[in-house]
């Protein structure tokens, strides 16, 4: 029997969805999922975007990309639907056209795809902290070394965390990969998981990744 592939997220869904919402699930996100886009030039990934906030964020800083965000939580997949969708007519706004949605693990979306992305963002995953949820960490090198497989020539993945022993040990994890690394002091990028700063540390740590 072939091994199941160990969740690196938890709940898929939390509480209930307004009716707008699920108008959007059922109707807008199948128009802009990540089909169909070229395989290189501008495109950007975001993996666990949280309520799009920086996504969107990314959409108006670099209007001639393709911004792809991938959350496998439904309420986070309403909320950046519900922001990016004009209230009255329920259609995408104009500064957004270029965002897509992939609603699952994004596992599954790079095994299917040969896109190659200049940016990989990966902000503030779950640093599963206790140690028996260990092997639930995002960000094993086995999970980094197929990121690399999907960017573009002088491509970055970019990692941010305020978990500070979850960024020890994501250095661990590229050190053994061969990758080039560096942990620039970069200034903070802001989104609700930032805010929220459950760790109580003084400022993210950034990790830089390239080929």
């Amino acid at each position: 029997m072939q091994n199941q592939e160990i969740r690196t997220f938890g709940r898929r869904h939390g509480k209930k969805l307004s009716a707008r919402k699920v108008w959007l699930m059922d109707n807008v996100l199948p128009a802009i999922l990540p089909k169909n886009i070229k395989k290189a030039g501008n495109l950007i990934l975001e993996i666990g975007f949280g309520n799009g906030e920086h996504v969107r964020d990314l959409a108006h800083k670099y209007p001639d990309s393709v911004i792809v965000g991938a959350e496998p939580f439904a309420n986070g997949v309403a909320a950046l639907l519900s922001a990016i969708c004009d209230e009255k007519t329920n259609e995408v706004k104009p500064e957004y056209k270029n965002i897509r949605i992939w609603p699952d693990d994004v596992r599954d979306y790079l095994r299917d795809t040969d896109s190659q992305f200049s940016q990989i963002w990966v902000l503030h995953p779950d640093p599963w902290p206790k140690a028996r949820h260990e092997k639930r960490r995002l960000l094993s090198a086995d999970f980094i070394k197929m990121l690399a497989t999907h960017l573009a020539q002088h491509g970055q993945i970019i990692i941010g965390t305020d978990h500070w022993e979850y960024f020890d040990w994501i250095c661990e994890q590229v050190k053994t990969t061969g990758l080039k690394y560096s942990t620039p002091d970069i200034e903070t990028i802001h989104t609700r998981y930032q805010e929220k700063n459950m760790a109580e540390t003084v400022a993210p740590k950034y990790i830089i990744i390239e080929k």
